[in-house]
């Protein structure tokens, strides 16, 4: 089923929560609502499910018009967060729940219910569990016992808030890998919302960056991280650090230090602000165009990456470095010495653009 989104609307009181968005998601799709709180991502997961309806604009389920449609006929199924399982019933008897509490006439019969619940609880590999009580499972086996209960009605669109928020950080990670595997299996429609960023990059099909009631960028997870369209995705997808230059003639200028942009901002000129993640920082101890030096303040080389902390020589400010352990013990690094950084890729935003996302 595909799901079109046009020019929605929502506020609460003075609060505008979604400010005329617009998006479509394919048949199929698992797409991430990734942004940070308040954003409007979940308003906008609400209203998908019908749970809430838009001030203005259109909610489309494969063309047809949704948005004043009952919760229970868009054929929506709903994961929340802290599982909302029913505790006095067996995992069997949750996942049968939507089930069972059909009308007479769409009620399967009771060998079909079971047959289907089994399937799913296979499906999320626990079968083993159907006579067990949710008190007696992990936070991990609750989350895919609520998933195969949202399954059970044969959803036409999947629909998770902030799925494995719950969960530390390990059952999570397996977790989301499973998902993966699972929507590679069953194929349905899936939307989820997360302010986790690995989350969404790993997991989704799609990702759309959401601020303030608005859409910033939709993309396939690779390119949202490595061509991000405006200051706020640079800095949300991760770590950046920040260098104030100026554009000009096609170059941007930082000092003594230039950097070619080719096509990027042709025949403009402004101060401009420069993006620039950590593992995209070399590190040297030669100082030929270099964009910056730095005296180096903290060293944390635990696991394969060694994170560098640097006071930049001038302004103080500090610049974040990532290098692996070969590069670390190639250059010798110790607490007090002097290095310089060239980056080797940058995302450059004219100051206008930028002005109201520099910390």
């Amino acid at each position: 089923m595909t799901i079109d989104i046009r020019n929605i609307r929502k506020s609460f009181g003075d609060f505008v929560a979604l400010d005329n968005v617009n998006l479509t998601i394919a048949s199929g799709e698992l797409l991430a609502l990734l942004g940070p709180s308040g954003c409007g991502k979940t308003t906008l997961l609400r209203i998908i499910a019908g749970l809430e309806r838009p001030d203005a604009g259109q909610v489309l389920f494969s063309g047809q018009d949704a948005t004043h449609t009952h919760v229970s006929e868009r054929q929506v199924g709903f994961v929340f967060q802290h599982y909302a399982l029913f505790r006095h019933m067996t995992v069997f008897d949750n996942v049968a729940f939507g089930l069972s509490v059909k009308s007479r006439k769409e009620r399967p019969g009771k060998e079909e219910i079971r047959e289907r619940v089994m399937k799913l609880l296979k499906l999320v590999q626990l079968d083993w569990l159907a006579d067990a009580y949710p008190s007696q499972l992990s936070g991990g086996q609750r989350q895919r016992i609520a998933l195969a209960r949202s399954l059970a009605v044969e959803p036409k669109v999947l629909l998770l808030d902030e799925p494995f928020g719950a969960l530390d950080a390990k059952v999570r990670k397996d977790l989301r890998r499973w998902l993966r595997d699972l929507h590679d299996e069953i194929h349905i429609t899936s939307v989820f919302v997360t302010h986790d960023q690995e989350e969404a990059l790993e997991v989704s099909d799609r990702v759309v960056v959401m601020d303030h009631g608005h859409i910033e960028q939709v993309g396939r997870p690779d390119d949202i991280y490595e061509s991000p369209a405006t200051p706020f995705v640079t800095q949300f997808l991760g770590d950046v650090n920040l260098f104030h230059g100026r554009v000009d003639g096609g170059s941007l200028t930082i000092g003594d230090y230039a950097h070619s942009l080719g096509q990027q901002h042709a025949g403009k000129t402004d101060d401009a602000v420069a993006y620039v993640r950590p593992h995209d920082l070399d590190v040297s101890r030669v100082a030929d165009g270099a964009l910056a030096a730095g005296t180096v303040e903290h060293i944390h080389a635990v696991g394969p990456v060694v994170r560098i902390e640097l006071a930049q020589i001038g302004s103080g400010e500090t610049i974040e470095a990532a290098l692996s352990k070969e590069r670390y013990r190639e250059l010798g690094l110790m607490l007090g010495d002097t290095v310089y950084v060239t980056p080797k890729k940058v995302a450059v935003f004219l100051k206008e653009e930028a002005q109201d996302y520099v910390i």
